[in-house]
């Protein structure tokens, strides 16, 4: 079976494999030494709903909630934000729950929002996960170009986001977000801001 985030016939994750570095340092020293700077980390937070061992809180009340912490240490409201590097595990339940996570947090904005899961095309890297998506993100913000969800061939009429299906999109924004829910109910979300 292939990862097919939000799709109707999703049947859970496939196991991928890599890692990522994902280098944080202040602006003063990054500009001092010249380097090239992708983005700023702007806000970022955690929850820990400890539901079940699998499966995410109903409606995603967990998710949602370091979502919206995240929003707040960055100092933007959810209209503000362009794109979200979703979770997006291809499970029944978990798509589901982040799904009405978004809509909870960005309310009317989720409908205008991007949002892709780059795990349809990297498998699930279990805890490189959340580096190797924090980069995508990060390069996203960068290019200007929004990673695709895949194998987006059967949509769930439960889960009407834009999920940039099948191919990138270019389209510059100025906030992105990643979201990383784990087993047993850990959520982290990190909010970045294009840097010019």
């Amino acid at each position: 079976t292939a990862s097919r985030p939000f799709n109707a016939s999703r049947d859970g994750f496939v196991l991928g494999e890599g890692a990522g570095i994902v280098v944080l340092e202040t602006l003063e020293h990054a500009q001092k030494r010249g380097a090239h700077i992708y983005a700023e980390v702007v806000g970022f937070a955690t929850s820990a709903d400890a539901y079940h061992m699998t499966n995410p809180a109903p409606e995603g009340r967990g998710a949602a909630r370091a979502m919206r912490h995240a929003l707040a240490r960055a100092q933007i409201n959810p209209e503000q934000v362009g794109y979200v590097n979703a979770h997006g595990t291809s499970t029944p339940a978990g798509d589901l729950a982040e799904t009405q996570a978004i809509r909870a947090v960005y309310g009317e904005h989720a409908s205008k929002l991007a949002v892709s899961s780059t795990k349809s095309m990297t498998g699930h890297l279990l805890g490189a996960a959340g580096a190797i998506e924090a980069i995508a993100t990060v390069q996203a913000l960068s290019s200007g170009v929004l990673p695709p969800t895949i194998n987006y061939t059967d949509p769930d009429p439960e889960l009407n986001l834009d999920y940039i299906p099948n191919v990138a999109r270019e389209h510059q924004v100025e906030y992105a977000v990643s979201n990383s829910f784990a087993f047993g109910g850990q959520n982290a979300v990190l909010t970045f801001k294009r840097f010019k």
